[in-house]
């Protein structure tokens, strides 16, 4: 079978390389075209046509300054789609992108599915009519998507959740802080995002932690589309190191972390570190959000447990002093380190196990045999 998968950020490039390898092994006739990062280049040993570096842009007013170049990746990935004629369209989450893309590969009669569903439970919710005429299955990995979309007669498959393969996968490195010349004081894990906007609002307000915490040495974890001169323009000469592709190492060996909203926020919750999760974005764009989205919190460990598990700081809320009170709760304070450690237990019960990659490619394997709907 041919397969063209469309990942438009970095979580999706990680989950689209593991799928790869998934589908490897379920059809041994299995060639890939895609639009990716470097994971999913080393996954399936070729260039994506576009990569997620050319993709991500969050927020109205973000998506509006670049609607230009959206418009020229809308075009070109339509072209290659007609070009490749590919058996099944895996589309994984990216919604703004990916729904225009599956309405056209509906209407050509390629088979859509969807791994990792757009999060249209927190806002826009009216997708859920479109996703139900273009998506011929959706595959979900937060548990409560299911009855989400149970109340709009829809079926859709839930596999689990991704991550838990991702880092049962990793080979943790024993030589860490060795390797990066990190000495023994306890780590304070920076996690600012993968996004230029995000990076540019959060890590000034991290960065500047650093003053607060002098017996603790402060490590960014860096997105793979950006170099260390880029982090160097906001860590200036204080002895903040940068790593890159080793985020799961960082958290490891982190006593607590500060985790700009996410699915990092989740890796950060499977791996049991303590976390703050902060976000700022353009004000224009906070006041278009706060209007329209539907759920109570930001952070997926909050989401899927359904209750305030760790504390969140948006916009305003989100300054050194506010975000510092709680990180000096997390690492001193017993019973509260102890209470949010509680709470990742009963994150870890409701993830289940891992296997989301396999059970999702056997799935799209059998319904690539059938005739598309």
């Amino acid at each position: 079978m041919k397969y063209y998968l469309i990942a438009g950020e970095t979580s999706g490039d990680l989950h689209g390389s593991n799928l790869i390898k998934a589908l490897k092994n379920e059809d041994a006739a299995a060639s890939f075209h895609f639009v990716g990062g470097d994971q999913m280049q080393k996954a399936a040993g070729q260039t994506p046509l576009i990569h997620t570096a050319e993709m991500a842009f969050m927020g109205f007013v973000e998506v509006i300054k670049n609607i230009g170049k959206i418009r020229k990746n809308l075009k070109l990935v339509k072209a290659d789609i007609i070009q490749k004629k590919p058996d099944t369209l895996i589309l994984i989450d990216f919604p703004g992108f990916n729904l225009k893309i599956a309405e056209f590969a509906k209407k050509i009669g390629i088979r859509v599915c969807y791994y990792i569903s757009p999060k249209i439970w927190a806002w826009n919710q009216g997708r859920v009519h479109k996703i139900k005429k273009v998506v011929d299955h959706m595959f979900c990995i937060l548990p409560f998507e299911v009855d989400f979309y149970k109340k709009y007669n829809y079926t859709v498959d839930y596999v689990g959740n991704p991550l838990l393969d991702a880092i049962n996968q990793y080979r943790f490195n024993a030589s860490f802080k060795e390797d990066n010349a990190l000495n023994d004081r306890p780590i304070i894990a920076l996690l600012p995002g993968s996004r230029k906007m995000e990076i540019e609002k959060l890590l000034p307000v991290m960065v500047d932690l650093y003053y607060l915490f002098p017996a603790h040495q402060f490590v960014v974890a860096g997105a793979p589309n950006f170099d260390e001169a880029y982090y160097q323009q906001y860590t200036s000469d204080l002895p903040i190191k940068v790593v890159f592709d080793q985020t799961y190492d960082l958290l490891k060996h982190a006593e607590a972390a500060v985790v700009t909203s996410g699915t990092a926020t989740l890796e950060t919750g499977i791996l049991k570190v303590p976390q703050v999760v902060v976000y700022k974005a353009n004000k224009l764009t906070i006041l278009l959000a706060r209007l329209v989205i539907k759920v109570p919190f930001i952070s997926l460990v909050n989401l899927i447990n359904g209750f305030l598990s760790v504390r969140e700081f948006i916009q305003d809320e989100c300054d050194t002093r506010t975000v510092a009170d709680e990180l000096a709760q997390l690492i001193s304070n017993k019973e509260h380190r102890a209470s949010v450690l509680e709470n990742y237990e009963v994150l870890a019960e409701k993830l289940g196990t891992p296997g989301a990659s396999e059970k999702a490619a056997k799935l799209i394997v059998q319904y690539s045999s059938d005739k598309p709907n």
